[in-house]
């Protein structure tokens, strides 16, 4: 890696953690970033997940105060999200990617409307939590989710947030700021397992000097991620997350395609 491409990747590496934190789908910076600088596909995509795992604990860390009163929510959560990752990273040894490519979009899209449309379903179960209860249901209904999210994030990986953002906004007690705080723990869960199986499965295809740039500037990122986003205005932050979602969007239709 010369001096250049280094200057590349860290800058690549430094606003996929910043977006990664505040929104998600840093994937969509840096993967592009290191292919067009001559690495394989397959090795820049695990040298950008597992060099993106200390952006994305930074975030985690830097919304930790979003996230008081919520241990009990974690501690449910957090087993199923990793344990659906633990099944996207086998299922990712065993079936084409093809299989979760087509499906992708089609699971945005819905992740999209749900962000837009946020405050009216939000306000609607919030009514019926109040009518039957204390919701158990929505709970049984968030875990499940949380836990198909992990499947599609540990195969993957791009975009995962956004599909996480969607729906604890609606489910999870709070505002979408907790719910983005919950989204940067769960997403650091299910990034660690599939971390933990190129270390174990792909050691030879990691690029440690790619890793150990993205990791430090990632770091950065996060922190600063997090100050940002913490800051934002829900409407701005729906917008900012609608906005990277269309544009992950493109990007999936156009790998679909050929393009």
């Amino acid at each position: 890696m010369d001096l250049l491409h280094g200057a590349i990747i860290a800058l690549a590496g430094l606003w996929a953690g910043t977006i990664n934190t505040v929104v998600g789908s840093g994937t969509l910076v840096t993967f592009p970033v290191l292919v067009a600088l001559g690495y394989a596909p397959v090795v820049a995509s695990i040298s950008n997940a597992t060099g993106l795992v200390a952006g994305n604990a930074a975030g985690a860390w830097g919304y930790r105060k979003e996230l008081t009163g919520l241990g009990g929510q974690v501690l449910r959560l957090l087993p199923a999200s990793v344990l659906g990752g633990i099944i996207g990273a086998w299922l990712l040894l065993h079936l084409p990617e093809s299989v979760f490519g087509v499906v992708a979009p089609f699971l945005i899209v819905l992740a999209l409307l749900m962000v837009i449309f946020q405050p009216r379903l939000q306000r609607w179960v919030a009514r019926r939590r109040q009518s039957h209860g204390q919701g158990r249901g929505h709970a049984v209904v968030l875990t499940i989710a949380v836990f198909l999210i992990g499947i599609y994030g540990g195969y993957f990986v791009a975009a995962q947030g956004i599909l996480l953002v969607a729906v604890m906004g609606i489910l999870l007690n709070g505002s979408l700021q907790t719910a983005n705080a919950m989204k940067n723990v769960l997403v650091l869960g299910v990034n660690l397992v599939a971390a933990g199986s190129y270390l174990i499965f792909a050691f030879d295809r990691i690029a440690w000097p790619v890793v150990a740039v993205i990791a430090v500037t990632s770091t950065i990122g996060g922190f600063l991620g997090a100050k940002i986003g913490q800051r934002l205005k829900p409407v701005v932050l729906r917008s900012v997350i609608v906005l990277l979602g269309v544009i992950a969007l493109y990007f999936m239709i156009a790998k679909l395609l050929g393009h």
